[in-house]
């Protein structure tokens, strides 16, 4: 093979269901994974249900305001507790099969004949707790017994994509209010729109919008290539905005070398995170089959605008056309990995030679 050319991941990666299993027990529950947004749960009994590999999980609000996290399985018949994906309830989750009841603090509450069972304790027939963090505004678990450092396998990310730890800070991520959410049923692998994000190499193909606002787009590299740098807005655009129009004003904190620059985070295995000036993007990805991925999007805005019932359309129009145009090319793309043209995988060219660490993260992910 030619040096310009690196081998990708075989076609059965993306395609075989043996894979996707293998992947949800040693990437999907072990690591962490960005469940909700915590502000979704604003007050004591509001929950909701997220699919963490092949476990369902409930996130919910405390009496006390604290997120916890369970997986969504009674501890006497093994019912699903929650079957809605969002929800409140008044005091306790309770199953309706035999009406187990259980605190929002996992505590087995109540159950019939349950006074006749003093032997029985109550915390440790409560539900199975899930680790649980915050960052960026977002609810983390982990399903695994030890999980791994938030820091060196999350946080880090940010540092190591823009060369100062310090630098995602100056957004305030956790401090926006949602403006627009919008959720993708995409029919792909994950990895390939994990790829996908990645690169730029298509970025000229079809995103005309995109690099209207960002030309070194079109030129094939992303801004993922370069530690610490940020792709610079077109001199005609005022903003990040579908047309070029100027958005909002520049969050505060925001540096001036931050100013007018849009730079791209990937959190494997699950997270992209979007920066510009006046908001960030935040893609959640939930795969749910070796062909099959939900993706949610969530566009985040100063408080003040989003109270002021400011016109977001033009900005969320940008990456939401972003988002419809990646996910066309990801399901134009999975039917191929089943070919036979693909058994052994494909290349990548030099802009794209950064993907093959990825590859080599999930290989060392499934040996492990």
């Amino acid at each position: 093979m030619p040096p310009s050319l690196i081998s990708t991941l075989p076609g059965g990666s993306y395609a075989e269901p043996e894979v996707f299993v293998l992947e949800q027990g040693k990437i999907f529950e072990s690591l962490w994974f960005c469940a909700v947004r915590a502000g979704d749960l604003p007050k004591p009994g509001a929950f909701r249900t997220v699919q963490v590999g092949r476990e369902s999980v409930i996130v919910v609000r405390g009496r006390d305001e604290r997120l916890r996290a369970f997986l969504n399985v009674c501890r006497h018949r093994g019912a699903r507790l929650c079957l809605e994906a969002a929800g409140e309830v008044r005091r306790t989750i309770r199953c309706t099969y035999h009406a187990w009841s259980y605190d929002l603090d996992g505590r087995l509450a109540a159950a019939p004949n349950l006074a006749k069972m003093p032997d029985v304790d109550r915390v440790e027939y409560g539900l199975v707790p899930v680790h649980l963090r915050e960052w960026l505004g977002y609810a983390w678990v982990c399903l695994a017994a030890e999980p791994p450092s938030f820091e060196e396998t999350v946080t880090s990310a940010a540092t190591e994509r823009l060369g100062d730890p310090a630098a995602i800070e100056h957004y305030h991520v956790d401090k926006l209010a949602l403006g627009r959410r919008i959720s993708y049923d995409v029919k792909a692998n994950w990895k390939l729109i994990v790829e996908n994000f990645m690169e730029c190499y298509h970025c000229a193909t079809i995103h005309p919008e995109l690099t209207a606002v960002l030309p070194e787009f079109a030129g094939g590299f992303a801004a993922q290539y370069y530690v610490g740098h940020g792709a610079e807005f077109a001199e005609r655009a005022e903003g990040f905005t579908v047309d070029g129009r100027a958005g909002f004003g520049k969050l505060p904190d925001v540096s001036q070398d931050q100013d007018r620059r849009y730079y791209a985070i990937t959190v494997k295995p699950q997270v992209f995170v979007n920066l510009v000036p006046d908001h960030v993007i935040v893609h959640r990805m939930y795969p749910l089959a070796v062909d099959r991925t939900v993706v949610e999007c969530d566009w985040l805005y100063h408080p003040d605008v989003v109270a002021s019932g400011a016109d977001l359309s033009a900005s969320v129009e940008l990456f939401h056309r972003v988002n419809e145009q990646d996910f066309d090319a990801c399901e134009r793309t999975q039917p191929g990995m089943a070919s036979r043209a693909y058994i052994k995988g494909g290349v990548l060219v030099p802009s794209e030679h950064h993907i093959s660490l990825f590859h080599q993260w999930v290989n060392q992910r499934l040996r492990g």
